[in-house]
């Protein structure tokens, strides 16, 4: 400024000296150069207001941007459901780990071990029912919920059952003729003692019988009496086992099947059953001493039981082969059983003929086993009884007094040893009595069940969450160009005609069958009475289920499992209530949790599903050679990845379990995509730091955390890392949103191309 007014003085001296310019550019006086300085001044002030307004605007910009970011973008979830899932997401990771290349111990590792959240969601489902069943006054007098809370109040009674001790056990003993072990006892006819036991005692000495539908005709319903293994002690506590993996694609109604608790792998037999049948030998001598037998005819009974069973052991075949025959020719076939009278004791009311079809499996266990019965009845008709009375108190044992499920709890303890078999975790007293009132009153607890943790708005979450899962994988389908053009019309017809049941059967939660489904049972005086009368109510009902039309499903599973499964026969997929609890599925988690948790599981029973389809048809216009090289790269991918040192991957047993895991995410992922792009509002965890991509993984992974080591030996699935690591390291998204650095284990320079 200083430099412009200089140059005008020198102007103004210019013009005055040549005395030209105009009046107004002369010098003025004072009060006229007021309106130049003013100018000036506002001049100043325009520009200092100029740069304060500049400020306002990029300073309220940011505040709006932080609003809009805040309010629009993802918001943290500070819900008691919420909280309670940050917390565990907290103590069940290791934030160590590093995501790109142990995502596993990431999300599942603890100092402790490793998190197991279907079994941590298990035992938080039968708390619930605990709960339920130890609220005083919370049922209608004379219903259905009287009797099941009554039963499991008998279970939990211990002082009665303690102070009971061997009595009710030896009046059963009595019951069936007694025995020698114990001084005295009259055998009843060796058949009639069979018949009870079956019939009136839940225990298969030397067979087992179900009831299934006929694959061929489903409405027709047959028995299958099938080979027998020794009966060694089984870990579950009810007396009803589930139905053998063989047939779970069939509606089987299993009455009771003993179990040899032993897996035995070949190369181990020779080097320990000896040492597995010695401590099966002390375990039967300590039955045999608490109910008072004199210890030298314990010895006698017991190595001779262990030698028979020995013997039948060598007899089975693992023949899995399936013949039809009539029961009057499976009697010609092994005469010893009286089949006709023993069937239809077990199966009363059903009424049986000598014409009647039966489904046998291993042919030469039935015969050779007829054979050696024959010939040890001629010579050691006692010892027979004692081998048959053994093996029901060691049936009966976990009903019975401390003494006995301690000698069941050791036994047990040192098979594990000896088979190199994780030993099975020992339960509190109450979550067995919630199994043995759940197996014999289901119905009851289910319906409580679904009322306490399966309400409507739940149900109505679930069924949207699967809606958009199978959406993803119907778009995916359509896409997908190894397979033909006449195949995808079926497979997407096939998906459309696809029934979903979520929550419980329909018909546990009829009210009207509340009161008449356990009229015939009797509880008490004792609890082992109560349990053996139970048993037969629950034999009844299922035998009278097949004589009715059933036009609906019979669940596999209980409302309160967490295991979903689906039925080719009724084209139908299960997803029972214990699965969509926390922290698996919560109608107000962030929508990343579920779809990564609860919707990446139903995407993966979606495609076993789809898998089952394309194997049953033979997909004959499909590309074989882009399918078989897909899954070649599966196991290659699989193979190279890192596993713990207590684990091993076996490639041949899992190619379809595999894919369905790779499939899951990958369709899980694109159903959450879909989502996120038609919806505002997602949210997620308070001082996570994670974003709903991020969580979605996260979510994913949680439900795969396994301890390695507990993994049992028939699972044909991959060891727990890998199912965590396959997955993510096939799909490129994890990689992007994690930014993991390429070449990483998670971010490999090759995938799969699946779905």
């Amino acid at each position: 400024m200083e430099g412009e007014d200089k140059s005008e003085e020198e102007m103004r001296e210019q013009n005055q000296a040549s005395g030209t310019g105009t009046p107004w550019s002369q010098e003025s006086p004072p009060e006229e150069r007021l309106p130049t300085e003013w100018s000036r001044q506002w001049t100043r002030a325009r520009r200092v207001l100029i740069a304060i307004l500049l400020f306002g605007l990029l300073l309220g910009s940011c505040v709006l941007w932080v609003y809009i970011f805040r309010n629009c973008g993802p918001r943290p979830c500070e819900t008691p459901a919420c909280l309670d899932l940050w917390a565990l997401y907290l103590t069940s990771g290791n934030s160590s780990a590093d995501p790109c290349t142990d995502f596993f111990s990431f999300v599942c590792g603890k100092d402790n071990g490793t998190s197991d959240i279907f079994k941590a969601v298990t035992e938080k489902n039968k708390s619930q029912l605990q709960r339920l069943l130890e609220t005083p006054g919370s049922w209608h007098p004379g219903s259905a919920e009287e009797k099941a809370f009554q039963f499991y109040n008998s279970c939990m009674d211990t002082a009665a059952i303690e102070a009971a001790g061997t009595g009710p056990l030896r009046q059963v003993i009595e019951e069936l003729g007694g025995w020698h072990i114990s001084g005295n006892g009259t055998p009843l006819d060796f058949n009639r003692t069979l018949r009870l036991l079956m019939s009136q005692y839940g225990h298969f000495p030397f067979f087992r019988a179900h009831l299934l539908p006929h694959p061929d005709r489903p409405s027709t319903p047959v028995i299958q009496p099938s080979s027998m293994v020794p009966p060694l002690p089984s870990q579950a506590f009810p007396l009803h086992p589930p139905c053998s993996p063989l047939l779970s694609s069939l509606s089987c109604v299993q009455i009771y099947q003993p179990e040899f608790d032993i897996l035995l792998k070949q190369e181990q037999e020779q080097k320990i059953y000896a040492q597995i049948l010695r401590e099966y030998l002390t375990y039967l001598n300590r039955l045999g001493t608490l109910l008072g037998g004199d210890p030298e005819k314990v010895q006698q009974h017991a190595s001779w039981s262990i030698f028979f069973t020995s013997r039948l052991f060598r007899f089975l075949r693992q023949d899995k082969l399936f013949h039809e025959m009539t029961i009057d020719q499976l009697q010609e076939m092994a005469p010893a059983i009286d089949w006709l009278s023993c069937l239809q004791a077990i199966f009363t009311p059903m009424s049986l003929s000598p014409s009647q079809p039966l489904v046998v499996h291993d042919l030469d266990y039935l015969r050779n086993m007829s054979q050696l019965v024959e010939e040890e009845l001629q010579s050691n008709r006692d010892m027979m009884q004692s081998y048959m009375i053994l093996g029901l108190v060691e049936t009966l044992s976990p009903a019975l007094d401390s003494q006995f499920r301690e000698a069941r709890t050791e036994l047990s303890q040192k098979l594990s040893e000896l088979t190199e078999r994780p030993p099975m975790p020992a339960h509190p007293r109450w979550m067995q009595c919630v199994d043995v009132t759940g197996t014999y009153f289901e119905p009851t607890l289910a319906a409580l069940f679904v009322r306490e943790a399966f309400g409507p708005s739940t149900q109505s979450a679930a069924m949207e969450l699967f809606s958009e899962v199978k959406d993803a994988f119907i778009t995916s389908l359509k896409k997908l160009s190894r397979i033909s053009e006449e195949t995808r019309k079926e497979a997407l017809n096939k998906l459309t005609q696809l029934q979903v049941e979520m929550g419980a059967p329909q018909q546990a939660l009829k009210p009207e069958l509340d009161k008449q489904e356990y009229s015939d049972i009797q509880l008490g005086p004792s609890f082992l009475q109560s349990v053996l009368s139970s048993v037969r109510s629950l034999r009844g009902r299922k035998v009278r289920s097949f004589l009715q039309p059933f036009p609906y499903h019979r669940w596999q599973v209980s409302a309160w499992d967490v295991n979903a499964y689906y039925s080719i026969p009724d084209y139908l997929v299960v997803f029972p209530a214990g699965l969509f609890q926390p922290p698996l599925f919560h109608r107000g988690y962030p929508r990343a949790v579920n779809f990564g948790a609860a919707g990446s599981i139903m995407a993966q029973w979606l495609l076993h599903i789809f898998y089952h389809f394309l194997l049953s048809s033979g997909c004959l216009s499909c590309d074989t050679q882009a399918l078989r090289e897909a899954l070649l790269c599966l196991e290659s991918h699989y193979a190279a990845l890192t596993l713990p040192s207590t684990a091993a991957f076996n490639g041949s047993l899992t190619p379809l379990d595999i894919a369905a895991d790779v499939g899951g995410l990958a369709i899980a992922f694109q159903a959450y995509s879909t989502w996120l792009a038609k919806h505002s509002g997602e949210t997620t965890l308070p001082s996570q730091d994670l974003t709903p991509y991020q969580l979605f993984f996260r979510s994913f992974a949680q439900t795969m955390c396994r301890d390695p080591s507990s993994q049992d030996p028939q699972d044909n699935h991959s060891p727990p890392s890998l199912r965590v690591h396959g997955p993510l390291s096939n799909i490129p998204e994890f990689s992007r949103h994690f930014h993991c650095p390429h070449g990483t284990l998670l971010n490999p320079s090759s995938r799969c191309q699946l779905w």
